[in-house]
């Protein structure tokens, strides 16, 4: 495989020889997405002076005996996460020249470590959709085939590896926003256990870089190999220091398992409120014959599993009563005269949609205490299990649709219509209960587009769907170079 497809891993092992430089890695880098951006539109903020600067910072510090985890290795990270001297502006055209003068800690964590910071990828319009554009720095196309999606929030991102534009990058995700560019870019990608990695710096511009955790959203890495999950997702935990007065990294678990033979797996692909396309469940099926030859129990059922309609009405509920709240779409009098329309007997996702806009806190305490119970069965679960595997969406990557209003858009799925905002139930069955999902490569549908899944953890157990995604890696491939790379 071509160089610049090299994993950090391969990078990291290169520069410790001394077969390569920083220096010459981040020239390569650069030119690669000079020559070959212009089509997709992924690093939307260079910062190539800069990047050139700290390679060679960095191949004096390994002269001088220095080792760290990411010293010399050209990465990007999302334009969502502030950067010192660069804009931040979450694809919002009033916050053009806001400019943030201190690094996210995620960013601080990445330097720490040696990284080389070659720009910012691009993100949708307040990080709100499953697609990326925005009016400051355009679409983000699938580098597979670019008249459909990246995905999104990360989608600049995951293009960008797919590109080999940079070994790494840092993303974040609430609505599946890792893992759903991965699954349509063919990258690999970690949804970390809620609260893990510290997120401060990764706020919309104009609102205070303050320590503190989210309901829902988590940041995380995103990688061409599993092995790099894990080289990047142990620079990125740990908690904040301005919440813990020191900085440390928590010590996780050991993978439940080192190989196939040990797993427990309970493989998923149909759910009650919206079908699997046959391409996606054929990546699935693809994965459980994997896991079979290798020795891994498989079950296709189990009573422990929680209630995937619950589970997704009550995800749905949780978004909604949050994002609305940032970057709404109609005016709060015109939302909660529509919400109180509603029959009161009318239960479907669109109704439960507009209740969550409109969510009063006395019912997000009810449906919190719903969400509890929701992760004790979890925990039953895991009990008897070790992963679950699952789709990230119901199909690869669609065609661009930019219509104002997300909510008149539709999805086809083998020919049939469902509402757009129906295909993150998947992504939410992990993001509700806070649990650890790892997204990676599964083959490629009849188009040829790309086609991942994801393997959910128990919380805190993040190693334990890393390690069976390495071990997924090793039996049926991993990622692939794009035909135009």
């Amino acid at each position: 495989m071509d160089s610049i497809f090299r994993t950090a891993t391969e990078l990291a092992t290169a520069l410790r020889a001394g077969e390569v430089s920083s220096v010459e890695l981040t020239d390569q880098a650069i030119a690669r997405i000079e020559q070959a951006d212009g089509q997709v539109n992924a690093v939307c903020v260079p910062d190539f002076d800069r990047a050139r600067s700290a390679a060679r910072t960095a191949d004096r510090a390994r002269a001088d005996g220095v080792d760290l985890p990411l010293l010399g290795i050209p990465v990007t990270v999302k334009e969502s996460y502030d950067v010192a001297g660069l804009p931040t502006t979450w694809g919002l055209t009033e916050h053009r020249d806001h400019r943030p003068a201190e690094d996210a800690v995620q960013v601080a964590r990445l330097k720490a470590a040696g990284a080389v910071l070659l720009g910012k990828t691009n993100v949708p319009v307040g990080l709100q959709d499953i697609q990326t554009f925005n009016p400051l720095y355009g679409t983000t196309g699938n580098p597979w085939d670019p008249t459909r999606t990246s995905g999104g929030s990360s989608g600049g991102s995951a293009a960008a590896l797919a590109c080999g534009f940079g070994a790494l990058s840092i993303g974040s995700d609430l609505a599946g926003s890792l893992r759903t560019p991965a699954h349509f870019c063919g990258v690999y990608a970690h949804k970390p256990t809620i609260g893990l990695a510290a997120t401060r710096g990764m706020v919309p511009p104009g609102e205070p870089a303050l320590p503190g955790e989210h309901d829902l959203a988590v940041v995380g890495p995103m990688a061409r190999s599993a092995r790099d999950l894990t080289l990047l997702l142990d620079v990125m935990a740990g908690p904040d220091p301005l919440t813990t007065g020191v900085a440390y990294q928590l010590r996780l678990p050991p993978a439940r398992h080192r190989e196939l033979r040990g797993f427990r797996v309970l493989v998923l692909d149909d759910h009650p409120v919206i079908p699997t396309g046959a391409a996606v469940r054929a990546g699935v099926e693809r994965v459980a014959g994997a896991l079979a030859e290798g020795g891994a129990r498989v079950d296709r059922s189990s009573p422990l599993l929680p209630d995937l309609a619950e589970a997704g009405m009550l995800y749905l509920l949780f978004l909604f009563s949050g994002s609305p709240a940032r970057f709404p779409v109609e005016t709060p009098a015109q939302v909660r005269e529509r919400a109180a329309a509603l029959d009161p007997a009318d239960q479907g996702l669109a109704a439960v949609l507009l209740r969550g806009m409109v969510l009063s806190h006395a019912d997000w305490l009810a449906a919190n205490a719903r969400r509890e119970l929701l992760r004790q069965t979890w925990r039953r679960l895991f009990a008897q299990y070790d992963a679950v595997v699952c789709p990230v969406t119901p199909t690869p990557a669609f065609p661009h649709d930019h219509a104002p209003d997300p909510r008149g858009r539709l999805l086809d799925i083998d020919g049939a219509a469902y509402p757009y905002f129906h295909q993150l139930v998947w992504a939410g069955l992990a993001t509700l209960a806070g649990l650890p999902a790892t997204a990676v490569p599964a083959g490629r549908s009849p188009e040829g587009l790309p086609v991942g899944v994801q393997i959910i953890g128990p919380m805190f157990e993040d190693r334990t769907p890393l390690r069976l995604a390495e071990l997924l890696e090793q039996r049926i491939g991993g990622f692939q170079a794009p035909p135009s790379g």
